[in-house]
């Protein structure tokens, strides 16, 4: 018995397996929608009191909960009613998507906000963890900070591919997954570390289209030696993506070194038909101004983004959002003068 044939039968088990589980959470989703129609229905024959919906709600409750358990709670029957409020299509059901992820999305009040989740959702294949992770550092509100609403969606929507790294690329990142204590002391190569230890996680709060390269890469100019933290390919933007991780703030000799690495990929390592190459100065803290001052004026390639190693509130991130407002208010006015 040959072992390719040993693979093939298991590969035909794990997706037959895969395929039944799929089918069952939609059919639950389905279900839930169902009983959401129904009770909304109830609600509009009956009597127009604020308070009727829920005594209906509460009674069929207290009668399903006893026969088939607390899937069925008052809780629970709220949801299905909200689900079926803010999604009255049944055909626009996405079978990608289970009870879990459809429950967090009927809690986003922005219709904009809740479709660039739930398309993201089911592009990306997030599972329901994954998509509470995305909502909770507030995905969709870090890409607003350097895009505007209409881009963000038409990328999610498939209308569009991202053309620049500010459509890609976060500011700031958000890397709790990698389990640091925030310490001030610790060195670049414990960040880098931890970053290779979860680069799964890392690529996808990175941005959409990007796979691994090189760790470290040893490049030689004339005698020196450099090594270069992270090197990382995106394929939307058709480019190499050059990092480099500094656990203090950023001076404009670490921007100079940055530069000098993507010279290097696009003069030795660029194919003729590739992008320009992207530089990342992740860093923990950065000063715009010193940014501005020390890349050129027309500079599109050379980003420098803050990384946080805890989940910011939404208060903490609506600070930032204002701030980066001013900033480009200022600029503006500066430019007009």
């Amino acid at each position: 018995m040959s072992t390719k044939l040993v693979q093939d039968a298991k590969q035909i088990i794990e997706t037959a397996r895969e395929n039944a589980v799929r089918s069952v959470d939609f059919c639950r989703v389905q279900m839930y929608w169902k009983l959401g129609k129904r009770i909304f229905e109830e609600e509009q024959h009956g009597k127009k009191r604020a308070d009727y919906g829920a005594y209906i709600v509460k009674s069929l409750a207290e009668k399903l909960e006893a026969e088939y358990g607390s899937g069925f709670s008052k809780r629970q029957l709220e949801f299905c009613r909200q689900f079926f409020i803010t999604y009255p299509i049944a055909n626009a059901l996405r079978s990608q998507l289970n009870w879990s992820q459809y429950r967090m999305l009927i809690q986003i009040p922005d219709p904009d906000k809740r479709e660039y989740y739930e398309l993201e959702a089911v592009n990306n294949s997030w599972n329901g963890r994954e998509l509470e992770r995305q909502i909770n550092s507030q995905l969709y509100e870090r890409l607003l900070l350097s895009n505007d609403k209409e881009s963000v969606l038409a990328v999610a929507r498939k209308e569009r591919i991202p053309e620049t790294p500010q459509e890609v690329i976060k500011d700031p990142m958000v890397l709790e997954f990698l389990g640091l204590e925030r310490n001030p002391v610790f060195y670049e190569s414990d960040l880098e570390g931890a970053i290779i230890s979860h680069i799964t996680d890392f690529l996808l709060e990175l941005g959409k289209g990007f796979s691994f390269v090189a760790r470290q890469k040893r490049i030689m100019l004339e005698d020196d030696e450099f090594f270069i933290d992270l090197v990382l390919y995106n394929r939307l933007l058709r480019c190499f993506v050059v990092i480099e991780i500094k656990t203090g703030k950023i001076t404009h000799q670490d921007l100079g070194q940055l530069q000098m690495y993507v010279n290097y990929h696009d003069r030795i390592e660029k194919l003729p038909d590739e992008n320009p190459t992207i530089g990342i100065l992740l860093c923990a803290g950065k000063n715009d101004s010193v940014v501005k001052m020390t890349l050129p004026e027309d500079n599109k390639t050379i980003l420098a983004s803050e990384y946080k190693l805890y989940l910011p509130t939404m208060e903490q991130l609506v600070g930032e959002i204002n701030e980066a407002k001013e900033l480009v208010k200022k600029s503006k006015r500066i430019k007009k003068k």
